[in-house]
């Protein structure tokens, strides 16, 4: 299967904030942006940071999983477990809040995964993942 980009877009309230959060410390290359928008290559794919200043109300639900409140909605990327533990290493020095620590779950399970769940400053949460092998990545 030959997987295409996804394109996402989500609020934040400050450019500013966001372009930091996205370009500087997570490293996303920044595309086309205007006085309301910013583009990123969200590590391969398409994500539009709006403006969009009205306060935040927080997530519509947290789901439990494997011990874990997970926020919902969210998003995030699937990434080699190099790239992982690098930009784990890259946010824990920024001192970066974690919604869920970096850790593998599933552990010896089919879907065997490591993930970590954090916030842009705007509030929105983002997990990022690697799985054992990309064969787990639709395992029941």
């Amino acid at each position: 299967m030959s997987l295409r980009p996804f394109h996402l877009a989500f609020p934040v309230h400050d450019l500013a904030e966001a372009r930091a959060f996205y370009g500087g410390l997570l490293g996303c290359p920044e595309g086309r942006s205007s006085a309301q928008w910013i583009d990123f290559d969200f590590f391969g794919h398409q994500i539009v940071a709006h403006l969009a200043p009205a306060k935040n109300e927080g997530d519509a639900a947290v789901n439990h999983v494997d011990g874990h409140g997970v926020p919902v909605p969210h998003f995030g990327v699937v990434l080699t477990l190099d790239a992982f533990d690098t930009l784990a290493e890259r946010l824990k020095a920024a001192d970066v809040r974690f919604e869920i620590e970096p850790y593998t779950r599933f552990k010896g399970e089919p879907g065997e995964q490591s993930t970590m769940f954090f916030r842009d400053p705007s509030g929105n949460a983002i997990e990022m993942k690697s799985f054992a092998s990309l064969d787990g990545l639709f395992a029941t």
